[in-house]
């Protein structure tokens, strides 16, 4: 075979594999920073921002309204929300996961607080179907500022200098895809 043979052989190639990779969708699965979009379980979760709750603030109060009897501070620890979006852009009906939890750089991990029905701002999962957005319109969370649905932790005072915190997403089917995002304190 002749060198320039084998040249634009290697040029068509060349061209296929590039070609080929920009049919590929990218997938997110760990965000730097708040504002990322994550791809987790078919859906598109983004962080609208967090922050620490303070309980005798009075727009803050509303965000801890139906708190459970047996979810009370202690003197050492602090409300911290985060605020999620969640998006499904695909042509299929998927479930919104349910099991955020929030690991430190210690390791310690901390579970979100279940909050009541009468809680307008409590992030609640759902199967979402194409084009649908949570917080569902029309709901407290929706048309709040924020635009986003809290995800409440209760989480020791001394532990915040243990970061980055890293909010973690897993697939609600246990599938072992999770999702990551670092949160600002």
């Amino acid at each position: 075979m002749s060198r320039r043979l084998v040249t634009l052989l290697l040029v068509a190639l060349a061209a296929l594999v590039v070609g080929a990779c920009g049919n590929k969708e990218d997938k997110t699965l760990h965000g730097a920073t708040e504002g990322i979009y994550i791809d987790v379980g078919g859906l598109k979760y983004q962080v609208q921002i967090s922050r620490v709750l303070n309980p005798t603030d009075r727009e803050d109060r509303d965000y801890l309204v139906d708190l459970p009897a047996d979810q009370q501070l202690k003197p050492d620890e602090n409300w911290f929300a985060v605020f999620m979006r969640v998006e499904n852009d695909a042509d299929k009906a998927a479930p919104a996961t349910d099991a955020y939890s929030i690991k430190d750089t210690q390791s310690n991990v901390y579970k979100p607080i279940a909050m009541g029905p009468k809680n307008v701002f409590a992030y609640r999962p759902a199967v979402l179907q194409p084009k649908d957005i949570l917080p569902l319109p029309s709901t407290g969370a929706a048309e709040n500022t924020i635009q986003g649905a809290m995800v409440l932790f209760k989480i020791p005072v001394a532990n915040f200098q243990n970061r980055p915190l890293e909010l973690q997403i897993p697939a609600p089917d246990g599938g072992g895809e999770t999702g990551t995002v670092d949160l600002d304190v």
